[in-house]
Protein backbone atom coordinates (compact mmCIF):
# COMPACT_ATOMS: atom_id res chain seq x y z
CA UNK A 1 0.00 0.00 0.00
CA UNK A 2 1.26 3.48 -0.83
CA UNK A 3 2.48 5.59 2.06
CA UNK A 4 0.76 8.89 2.87
CA UNK A 5 3.31 11.50 1.93
CA UNK A 6 4.47 10.18 -1.44
CA UNK A 7 4.51 13.45 -3.39
CA UNK A 8 6.03 12.17 -6.64
CA UNK A 9 2.67 11.26 -8.19
CA UNK A 10 1.23 14.66 -7.22
CA UNK A 11 4.10 16.72 -8.65
CA UNK A 12 4.12 14.67 -11.86
CA UNK A 13 0.45 15.49 -12.47
CA UNK A 14 1.00 19.19 -11.72
CA UNK A 15 3.83 19.33 -14.30
CA UNK A 16 1.27 18.65 -17.02
CA UNK A 17 0.86 22.16 -18.49
CA UNK A 18 -2.82 21.98 -19.42
CA UNK A 19 -3.82 20.43 -16.12
CA UNK A 20 -1.79 23.08 -14.26
CA UNK A 21 -3.80 25.85 -15.95
CA UNK A 22 -7.04 24.00 -15.25
CA UNK A 23 -6.34 23.34 -11.58
CA UNK A 24 -5.10 26.90 -10.98
CA UNK A 25 -8.14 28.62 -12.43
CA UNK A 26 -10.53 26.03 -11.09
CA UNK A 27 -9.26 26.33 -7.54
CA UNK A 28 -9.93 30.08 -7.50
CA UNK A 29 -13.44 29.59 -8.87
CA UNK A 30 -14.19 26.91 -6.29
CA UNK A 31 -13.42 29.28 -3.42
CA UNK A 32 -16.14 31.57 -4.75
CA UNK A 33 -18.58 28.71 -5.33
CA UNK A 34 -18.27 27.44 -1.76
CA UNK A 35 -18.53 30.94 -0.36
CA UNK A 36 -21.78 31.32 -2.29
CA UNK A 37 -23.12 27.95 -1.14
CA UNK A 38 -22.78 28.88 2.52
CA UNK A 39 -24.32 32.27 1.82
CA UNK A 40 -27.36 30.79 0.06
CA UNK A 41 -27.87 28.27 2.86
CA UNK A 42 -27.61 30.84 5.65
CA UNK A 43 -29.70 33.41 3.75
CA UNK A 44 -32.40 30.77 3.19
CA UNK A 45 -32.43 29.96 6.91
CA UNK A 46 -32.61 33.64 7.85
CA UNK A 47 -35.47 34.25 5.39
CA UNK A 48 -37.53 31.17 6.31
CA UNK A 49 -36.29 29.47 9.51
CA UNK A 50 -37.46 26.21 7.93
CA UNK A 51 -35.52 22.92 7.50
CA UNK A 52 -37.95 22.07 4.71
CA UNK A 53 -36.93 25.20 2.78
CA UNK A 54 -33.26 24.26 3.21
CA UNK A 55 -34.22 20.94 1.66
CA UNK A 56 -36.08 22.67 -1.19
CA UNK A 57 -33.04 24.83 -1.92
CA UNK A 58 -30.70 21.83 -1.99
CA UNK A 59 -33.21 20.03 -4.21
CA UNK A 60 -33.35 22.95 -6.66
CA UNK A 61 -29.56 23.06 -6.78
CA UNK A 62 -28.96 19.34 -7.21
CA UNK A 63 -31.98 17.66 -8.80
CA UNK A 64 -31.60 19.14 -12.33
CA UNK A 65 -28.49 16.97 -12.52
CA UNK A 66 -30.68 13.86 -12.28
CA UNK A 67 -32.85 15.00 -15.19
CA UNK A 68 -30.23 16.49 -17.49
CA UNK A 69 -26.82 14.94 -16.89
CA UNK A 70 -27.36 11.82 -19.06
CA UNK A 71 -28.18 14.09 -22.00
CA UNK A 72 -25.33 16.43 -21.04
CA UNK A 73 -22.98 13.44 -21.22
CA UNK A 74 -23.99 12.83 -24.83
CA UNK A 75 -23.31 16.49 -25.58
CA UNK A 76 -19.88 16.16 -23.93
CA UNK A 77 -19.10 13.19 -26.19
CA UNK A 78 -20.10 15.20 -29.27
CA UNK A 79 -18.60 18.66 -28.74
CA UNK A 80 -15.35 20.28 -27.63
CA UNK A 81 -15.40 19.70 -23.86
CA UNK A 82 -13.21 22.74 -23.20
CA UNK A 83 -15.63 25.06 -25.01
CA UNK A 84 -18.54 23.44 -23.20
CA UNK A 85 -16.80 24.24 -19.90
CA UNK A 86 -16.24 27.86 -20.93
CA UNK A 87 -19.95 28.31 -21.69
CA UNK A 88 -21.14 26.77 -18.42
CA UNK A 89 -18.63 28.67 -16.29
CA UNK A 90 -19.68 31.93 -17.97
CA UNK A 91 -23.32 31.23 -17.13
CA UNK A 92 -22.29 30.56 -13.54
CA UNK A 93 -20.63 33.97 -13.47
CA UNK A 94 -23.83 35.66 -14.69
CA UNK A 95 -25.91 33.88 -12.02
CA UNK A 96 -23.55 35.05 -9.26
CA UNK A 97 -23.71 38.66 -10.43
CA UNK A 98 -27.53 38.44 -10.62
CA UNK A 99 -27.66 37.28 -6.99
CA UNK A 100 -25.35 40.12 -6.00
CA UNK A 101 -27.54 42.68 -7.78
CA UNK A 102 -30.71 41.40 -6.11
CA UNK A 103 -29.11 41.41 -2.67
CA UNK A 104 -27.56 44.86 -3.05
CA UNK A 105 -30.96 46.23 -4.10
CA UNK A 106 -32.83 44.52 -1.25
CA UNK A 107 -35.06 42.60 -3.69
CA UNK A 108 -33.86 39.09 -2.84
CA UNK A 109 -36.44 36.73 -1.34
CA UNK A 110 -36.86 32.98 -0.98
CA UNK A 111 -38.49 32.63 -4.40
CA UNK A 112 -35.85 34.55 -6.37
CA UNK A 113 -33.20 32.62 -4.46
CA UNK A 114 -34.92 29.35 -5.36
CA UNK A 115 -35.24 30.31 -9.03
CA UNK A 116 -31.61 31.30 -9.47
CA UNK A 117 -30.50 28.23 -7.55
CA UNK A 118 -32.52 26.05 -9.93
CA UNK A 119 -30.93 27.87 -12.88
CA UNK A 120 -27.41 27.11 -11.68
CA UNK A 121 -28.45 23.50 -11.03
CA UNK A 122 -29.33 23.19 -14.72
CA UNK A 123 -26.03 24.78 -15.73
CA UNK A 124 -24.02 22.50 -13.45
CA UNK A 125 -25.58 19.40 -15.03
CA UNK A 126 -23.78 20.30 -18.26
CA UNK A 127 -20.70 21.61 -16.47
CA UNK A 128 -20.29 18.32 -14.58
CA UNK A 129 -20.41 16.27 -17.79
CA UNK A 130 -17.85 18.54 -19.46
CA UNK A 131 -15.49 18.70 -16.48
CA UNK A 132 -15.42 15.01 -15.59
CA UNK A 133 -14.80 13.95 -19.19
CA UNK A 134 -12.32 16.77 -19.95
CA UNK A 135 -9.75 16.27 -17.17
CA UNK A 136 -8.37 12.93 -18.47
CA UNK A 137 -7.77 14.57 -21.87
CA UNK A 138 -5.48 17.24 -20.40
CA UNK A 139 -2.58 14.86 -19.60
CA UNK A 140 -0.95 11.54 -20.30
CA UNK A 141 -3.00 8.54 -19.08
CA UNK A 142 -0.59 7.54 -16.30
CA UNK A 143 -1.31 10.79 -14.45
CA UNK A 144 -5.11 10.55 -14.54
CA UNK A 145 -5.61 8.88 -11.15
CA UNK A 146 -3.55 11.49 -9.28
CA UNK A 147 -5.10 14.33 -11.29
CA UNK A 148 -8.64 13.21 -10.43
CA UNK A 149 -7.72 13.07 -6.73
CA UNK A 150 -5.95 16.45 -6.91
CA UNK A 151 -9.05 17.94 -8.51
CA UNK A 152 -11.02 16.60 -5.55
CA UNK A 153 -8.42 17.91 -3.08
CA UNK A 154 -8.68 21.43 -4.48
CA UNK A 155 -12.47 21.16 -4.42
CA UNK A 156 -12.35 20.34 -0.72
CA UNK A 157 -9.71 22.91 0.18
CA UNK A 158 -12.18 25.39 -1.28
CA UNK A 159 -14.86 23.81 0.95
CA UNK A 160 -12.65 24.71 3.90
CA UNK A 161 -11.59 28.24 2.96
CA UNK A 162 -14.70 29.43 1.08
CA UNK A 163 -17.27 28.90 3.86
CA UNK A 164 -14.93 30.26 6.55
CA UNK A 165 -14.41 33.45 4.58
CA UNK A 166 -18.08 33.67 3.60
CA UNK A 167 -19.26 33.33 7.21
CA UNK A 168 -17.09 36.34 8.10
CA UNK A 169 -18.42 38.35 5.14
CA UNK A 170 -22.02 37.43 5.94
CA UNK A 171 -21.80 38.63 9.53
CA UNK A 172 -19.60 41.66 8.80
CA UNK A 173 -20.95 43.15 5.55
CA UNK A 174 -23.81 40.99 4.26
CA UNK A 175 -24.55 38.26 1.71
CA UNK A 176 -24.07 40.41 -1.38
CA UNK A 177 -20.29 40.44 -1.21
CA UNK A 178 -20.02 36.64 -1.31
CA UNK A 179 -22.10 36.62 -4.48
CA UNK A 180 -19.96 39.36 -6.01
CA UNK A 181 -16.77 37.48 -5.09
CA UNK A 182 -18.09 34.35 -6.79
CA UNK A 183 -18.75 36.21 -10.01
CA UNK A 184 -15.18 37.49 -10.24
CA UNK A 185 -13.67 34.08 -9.45
CA UNK A 186 -15.68 32.58 -12.32
CA UNK A 187 -14.17 35.17 -14.65
CA UNK A 188 -10.66 34.07 -13.66
CA UNK A 189 -11.47 30.42 -14.38
CA UNK A 190 -12.89 31.26 -17.80
CA UNK A 191 -9.58 32.97 -18.64
CA UNK A 192 -7.66 29.85 -17.54
CA UNK A 193 -9.86 27.62 -19.70
CA UNK A 194 -8.92 29.69 -22.75
CA UNK A 195 -5.24 28.87 -22.04
CA UNK A 196 -5.54 25.07 -22.00
CA UNK A 197 -5.51 22.64 -24.94
CA UNK A 198 -6.89 19.11 -25.14
CA UNK A 199 -4.28 16.40 -25.82
CA UNK A 200 -6.86 13.92 -27.12
CA UNK A 201 -10.17 14.30 -28.91
CA UNK A 202 -12.46 11.36 -28.19
CA UNK A 203 -15.39 12.59 -30.26
CA UNK A 204 -14.43 10.34 -33.18
CA UNK A 205 -15.62 7.25 -31.33
CA UNK A 206 -19.18 8.44 -30.76
CA UNK A 207 -21.79 6.18 -32.39
CA UNK A 208 -24.54 7.54 -34.61
CA UNK A 209 -28.03 7.94 -33.23
CA UNK A 210 -30.23 10.37 -31.39
CA UNK A 211 -29.18 12.08 -28.18
CA UNK A 212 -31.66 9.98 -26.22
CA UNK A 213 -30.52 6.66 -27.69
CA UNK A 214 -26.89 7.50 -26.98
CA UNK A 215 -27.77 8.45 -23.40
CA UNK A 216 -29.51 5.10 -23.02
CA UNK A 217 -26.42 3.38 -24.45
CA UNK A 218 -24.29 4.98 -21.75
CA UNK A 219 -26.64 3.83 -18.98
CA UNK A 220 -26.75 0.27 -20.36
CA UNK A 221 -22.96 0.18 -20.70
CA UNK A 222 -22.47 1.23 -17.07
CA UNK A 223 -25.16 -1.09 -15.70
CA UNK A 224 -23.79 -4.14 -17.54
CA UNK A 225 -20.14 -3.48 -16.71
CA UNK A 226 -19.16 -5.98 -13.97
CA UNK A 227 -17.20 -3.32 -12.07
CA UNK A 228 -18.77 0.04 -12.89
CA UNK A 229 -22.35 -1.04 -12.19
CA UNK A 230 -21.76 -2.39 -8.65
CA UNK A 231 -19.35 0.38 -7.62
CA UNK A 232 -21.93 2.97 -8.63
CA UNK A 233 -24.16 1.48 -5.92
CA UNK A 234 -21.58 2.68 -3.38
CA UNK A 235 -21.89 6.20 -4.76
CA UNK A 236 -25.70 5.97 -4.69
CA UNK A 237 -25.65 4.95 -1.02
CA UNK A 238 -23.23 7.74 -0.07
CA UNK A 239 -25.18 10.26 -2.14
CA UNK A 240 -28.53 9.23 -0.64
CA UNK A 241 -27.45 8.53 2.94
CA UNK A 242 -24.46 10.75 3.73
CA UNK A 243 -24.23 13.73 1.36
CA UNK A 244 -27.69 15.13 2.26
CA UNK A 245 -26.39 15.73 5.79
CA UNK A 246 -23.69 18.01 4.40
CA UNK A 247 -26.31 19.80 2.27
CA UNK A 248 -28.54 20.33 5.33
CA UNK A 249 -25.86 21.73 7.66
CA UNK A 250 -27.54 25.19 7.70
CA UNK A 251 -30.62 23.56 9.25
CA UNK A 252 -28.56 21.40 11.64
CA UNK A 253 -26.57 24.43 12.73
CA UNK A 254 -29.69 26.50 13.38
CA UNK A 255 -32.14 23.91 14.71
CA UNK A 256 -29.85 21.59 16.70
CA UNK A 257 -26.95 23.81 17.80
CA UNK A 258 -28.72 27.20 17.74
CA UNK A 259 -25.72 28.97 16.17
CA UNK A 260 -25.31 31.74 13.58
CA UNK A 261 -23.32 31.81 10.32
CA UNK A 262 -20.04 31.48 12.21
CA UNK A 263 -21.09 28.09 13.58
CA UNK A 264 -22.16 26.99 10.09
CA UNK A 265 -18.83 28.12 8.67
CA UNK A 266 -16.96 25.95 11.17
CA UNK A 267 -19.11 22.90 10.43
CA UNK A 268 -18.62 23.23 6.69
CA UNK A 269 -14.90 23.85 7.10
CA UNK A 270 -14.34 20.86 9.41
CA UNK A 271 -16.16 18.56 6.99
CA UNK A 272 -13.91 19.99 4.29
CA UNK A 273 -10.77 19.18 6.32
CA UNK A 274 -11.81 15.53 6.42
CA UNK A 275 -12.43 15.68 2.68
CA UNK A 276 -9.08 17.38 2.00
CA UNK A 277 -7.13 14.72 3.89
CA UNK A 278 -9.04 12.01 2.06
CA UNK A 279 -8.32 13.67 -1.30
CA UNK A 280 -4.60 14.02 -0.67
CA UNK A 281 -4.42 10.44 0.52
CA UNK A 282 -5.93 9.37 -2.80
CA UNK A 283 -3.65 11.68 -4.80
CA UNK A 284 -0.41 10.43 -3.27
CA UNK A 285 -1.34 6.78 -3.94
CA UNK A 286 -0.83 7.44 -7.66
CA UNK A 287 -2.68 4.29 -8.73
CA UNK A 288 -6.16 2.81 -8.49
CA UNK A 289 -4.70 -0.62 -7.70
CA UNK A 290 -6.10 -1.75 -4.34
CA UNK A 291 -8.49 1.20 -4.19
CA UNK A 292 -11.76 -0.70 -4.55
CA UNK A 293 -11.71 -2.15 -1.03
CA UNK A 294 -11.21 1.32 0.47
CA UNK A 295 -14.12 2.69 -1.53
CA UNK A 296 -16.39 -0.09 -0.26
CA UNK A 297 -15.14 0.55 3.29
CA UNK A 298 -16.37 4.14 3.21
CA UNK A 299 -19.92 2.81 3.54
CA UNK A 300 -19.08 1.54 7.04
CA UNK A 301 -17.30 4.78 8.00
CA UNK A 302 -20.24 6.81 6.73
CA UNK A 303 -22.80 4.74 8.63
CA UNK A 304 -20.91 4.86 11.93
CA UNK A 305 -20.34 8.61 11.55
CA UNK A 306 -24.04 9.23 10.91
CA UNK A 307 -25.07 7.20 13.96
CA UNK A 308 -22.58 9.11 16.11
CA UNK A 309 -23.62 12.44 14.62
CA UNK A 310 -27.26 11.89 15.55
CA UNK A 311 -26.62 10.58 19.08
CA UNK A 312 -25.95 13.98 20.69
CA UNK A 313 -26.51 17.72 20.40
CA UNK A 314 -22.95 18.46 21.56
CA UNK A 315 -21.39 20.81 18.99
CA UNK A 316 -17.82 19.50 19.39
CA UNK A 317 -18.95 15.91 18.81
CA UNK A 318 -20.92 17.19 15.85
CA UNK A 319 -17.72 18.61 14.38
CA UNK A 320 -16.02 15.22 14.81
CA UNK A 321 -18.93 13.57 13.01
CA UNK A 322 -18.87 15.90 10.01
CA UNK A 323 -15.08 15.44 9.75
CA UNK A 324 -15.50 11.72 9.11
CA UNK A 325 -18.54 12.28 6.91
CA UNK A 326 -16.46 14.57 4.70
CA UNK A 327 -13.65 12.01 4.47
CA UNK A 328 -16.03 9.14 3.66
CA UNK A 329 -17.84 11.02 0.91
CA UNK A 330 -14.61 12.03 -0.84
CA UNK A 331 -12.76 8.73 -0.61
CA UNK A 332 -15.87 6.87 -1.73
CA UNK A 333 -16.88 9.31 -4.45
CA UNK A 334 -13.49 10.34 -5.84
CA UNK A 335 -12.11 6.82 -5.48
CA UNK A 336 -15.02 5.54 -7.56
CA UNK A 337 -14.39 8.22 -10.16
CA UNK A 338 -10.71 7.23 -10.44
CA UNK A 339 -11.61 3.56 -10.85
CA UNK A 340 -14.22 4.36 -13.49
CA UNK A 341 -11.90 6.68 -15.44
CA UNK A 342 -9.44 3.81 -15.80
CA UNK A 343 -12.03 1.15 -16.67
CA UNK A 344 -14.33 3.02 -19.08
CA UNK A 345 -13.98 3.00 -22.85
CA UNK A 346 -12.90 6.43 -24.12
CA UNK A 347 -15.79 6.75 -26.57
CA UNK A 348 -18.25 6.24 -23.69
CA UNK A 349 -16.41 8.44 -21.20
CA UNK A 350 -18.68 11.49 -21.37
CA UNK A 351 -21.86 9.48 -20.95
CA UNK A 352 -20.60 7.16 -18.23
CA UNK A 353 -18.88 9.89 -16.22
CA UNK A 354 -21.95 12.10 -16.55
CA UNK A 355 -23.94 9.21 -15.06
CA UNK A 356 -21.51 9.25 -12.14
CA UNK A 357 -21.95 13.01 -11.87
CA UNK A 358 -25.74 12.63 -11.98
CA UNK A 359 -25.64 10.21 -9.04
CA UNK A 360 -23.00 12.07 -7.02
CA UNK A 361 -24.62 15.47 -7.44
CA UNK A 362 -28.26 14.67 -8.17
CA UNK A 363 -29.21 11.87 -5.77
CA UNK A 364 -28.39 14.03 -2.68
CA UNK A 365 -31.22 16.31 -3.84
CA UNK A 366 -33.69 13.49 -3.24
CA UNK A 367 -32.08 12.70 0.11
CA UNK A 368 -32.04 16.35 1.20
CA UNK A 369 -35.69 16.81 0.26
CA UNK A 370 -36.67 13.61 2.11
CA UNK A 371 -34.62 14.38 5.22
CA UNK A 372 -35.73 18.02 5.29
CA UNK A 373 -39.38 16.99 5.04
CA UNK A 374 -39.09 14.18 7.62
CA UNK A 375 -37.30 16.54 10.00
CA UNK A 376 -40.48 18.62 10.28
CA UNK A 377 -42.11 15.63 12.01
CA UNK A 378 -39.39 13.54 13.74
CA UNK A 379 -36.55 16.06 14.11
CA UNK A 380 -33.38 16.42 12.09
CA UNK A 381 -31.29 13.93 14.03
CA UNK A 382 -33.86 11.16 13.70
CA UNK A 383 -34.26 11.83 9.99
CA UNK A 384 -30.50 11.85 9.42
CA UNK A 385 -30.02 8.47 11.15
CA UNK A 386 -31.86 6.76 8.30
CA UNK A 387 -28.88 7.42 6.05
CA UNK A 388 -26.76 5.08 8.14
CA UNK A 389 -29.21 2.25 7.49
CA UNK A 390 -28.96 2.91 3.73
CA UNK A 391 -25.15 2.65 3.89
CA UNK A 392 -25.22 -0.61 5.87
CA UNK A 393 -27.63 -2.19 3.38
CA UNK A 394 -25.42 -1.23 0.41
CA UNK A 395 -22.32 -2.47 2.22
CA UNK A 396 -23.83 -5.92 2.74
CA UNK A 397 -24.77 -6.17 -0.96
CA UNK A 398 -21.46 -4.96 -2.42
CA UNK A 399 -19.21 -6.78 0.03
CA UNK A 400 -20.49 -10.14 -1.17
CA UNK A 401 -19.46 -9.23 -4.75
CA UNK A 402 -16.19 -7.51 -3.96
CA UNK A 403 -13.88 -10.03 -5.71
CA UNK A 404 -15.57 -9.76 -9.10
CA UNK A 405 -15.82 -5.96 -8.76
CA UNK A 406 -12.10 -5.65 -7.96
CA UNK A 407 -11.19 -7.86 -10.93
CA UNK A 408 -13.34 -5.81 -13.31
CA UNK A 409 -12.03 -2.42 -12.15
CA UNK A 410 -8.39 -3.28 -11.41
CA UNK A 411 -7.70 -6.43 -13.42
CA UNK A 412 -6.03 -4.63 -16.35
CA UNK A 413 -3.80 -2.46 -14.15
CA UNK A 414 -0.22 -3.26 -13.24
CA UNK A 415 0.51 -3.62 -9.55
Amino acid sequence: MARFGNLQSITAALKQRNFAWYISGGSIALFGIWAQRLTIGQLTWDLTGSPAWIGFMAFADLFPTVLLTPLAGVVADRVDRRKMSIVTQSLGMLQAFALAALTFSGLVNKWSLLGLTFFIGVVWAFNTAARLSMVPNLMEPEHVSSAVALDSAVFNIARFIGPAFASYLYVAVGAQWSFMLNGFTFAIFVFALYKIRMLRDERGGVAKGSVFSQAADGIRYAARHPGIGPILLVVIALALGVKPVLELLPAVNGAVYKLDATGLGWMMSVSAIGAILGSFWLAQRGTPVGLTRYVIGTLLVGALSLFGFTATDNYVLGLVGVFFLGAAVVIGGTGTQALMQNAVDGAMRGRVMSLYGMIYRGVPAIGALAVGGAAEYIGLQGAIAGGGIVCIGALIWVFGRRKSVIKALEGNLSV
